[in-house]
């Protein structure tokens, strides 16, 4: 016959499995009846709050059924600090996945794989800042339930509140930068001079915002190289905005030529190259003197795009198809240096 312990040890394995096997079976049936993701991180942020609350199941339903199958004289294990901390765990894990469920949520409503992406930009860098300060609190929240369990850290806590304002003084101090940079992230996440997304000029790099973290902003640049700025970057010190109101965009390419070149030629023949191109979308097309030189022409091409890596491609395919036809059309006209030389009369 078995003895209590015994049945106290397959009693709480069974509850465990019972509580696996029931969240396996109906989470996912009735989660669908209140969201059902889209894309594939969303799935996996359900599965992870699936099991979450599998384990978060078994340490609620526990505390109830410990006693029904305890070993007489045996202490509850629901009341050890063991026991408690990790319940304290599991309830913060939960609430972490919660959070992420509800993120993606919200942001499958507004996908910003499009054009014209400003509002859902503004949206996902405001979600996500607000997500980083929700998980901080969680954190704080947990890891000061966790040591209100132990007597030491109660003293402590008591010691800690006794100098508070001594305390305060000092780690202001010493904290300074830290909170400027947090305090600048709560101004950049809801006054937004950058979004995720956008494109920057930033210490004479051309890039895009990959993230903005609660006290630095990471810029992928062009070459793939990622550069780090602290949060306040973009508040203390001037940059380049590129999509702060929209994605579109003017290009630029200059010419330089002889005086000689004749410009109408040269303007018919950007608009012919314009057209033939997706690349341009149709608005702006000019092509102008900008300036007169002793020894060259400026010509300025001006051309709109949809977005910057557009306009950039726009820009290279433009200035490679004029030189082509300069060269071909008109190769006098290239730069060229002017020297008279003049015979002089010798004297008998």
């Amino acid at each position: 016959m078995l003895n209590e312990t015994t049945i106290f040890i397959l009693s709480t394995l069974g509850l465990l499995v019972f509580s696996h096997l029931l969240l396996f079976l109906f989470f996912k049936p009735l989660a669908k009846l209140l969201y059902k993701p889209k894309i594939e991180k969303a799935k996996k942020a359900l599965s992870r709050l699936s099991n979450s609350l599998k384990w978060g199941l078994f340490f609620a339903t526990f505390p109830l059924i410990e006693p029904l199958f305890s070993p007489e004289g045996m202490e509850l294990i629901s009341t050890h600090k063991f026991f408690i901390i990790l319940s304290i765990i599991n309830l913060t894990w939960i609430l972490f996945e919660f959070t992420n469920v509800l993120r993606y949520a919200f942001l499958e409503n507004y996908p910003y794989d499009k054009e014209d992406n400003l509002k859902e930009r503004r949206l996902i860098t405001q979600v996500a800042f607000i997500r980083k300060i929700i998980t901080i609190i969680l954190v704080v929240i947990a890891i000061s339930a966790i040591l209100m369990n132990f007597e030491g850290a109660r003293k402590l806590g008591a010691g800690l509140l006794t100098s508070a304002g001594i305390l305060g003084i000092i780690v202001g101090f010493a904290a300074q930068k830290s909170i400027a940079n947090l305090l600048a992230g709560f101004q950049i996440a809801f006054t937004q001079p950058i979004r995720i997304d956008d494109v920057v000029v930033v210490e004479n790099e051309w890039g895009k915002i990959e993230e903005i973290n609660l006290t630095y902003v990471v810029v992928r640049i062009w070459d793939q190289r990622r550069l780090v700025l602290p949060i306040n970057y973009f508040l203390e010190k001037p940059f380049q905005n590129w999509t702060r109101t929209t994605a579109d965009i003017w290009g630029t390419v200059f010419l330089y030529v002889d005086h000689t070149i004749p410009v109408g030629d040269l303007k018919n023949k950007l608009k012919e190259l314009l057209e033939s191109t997706t690349l341009w979308d149709g608005k702006v097309q000019v092509l102008q003197v900008t300036d007169i030189k002793e020894k060259t022409v400026e010509l300025r091409c001006l051309m709109s795009a949809k977005d910057s890596p557009t306009a950039f491609d726009l820009r290279c395919f433009i200035r490679e198809k004029m030189l082509d036809y300069i060269q071909q059309e008109y190769p006098e006209s290239l730069p060229k240096t002017r020297v008279s030389m003049e015979k002089s009369e010798s004297k008998n």
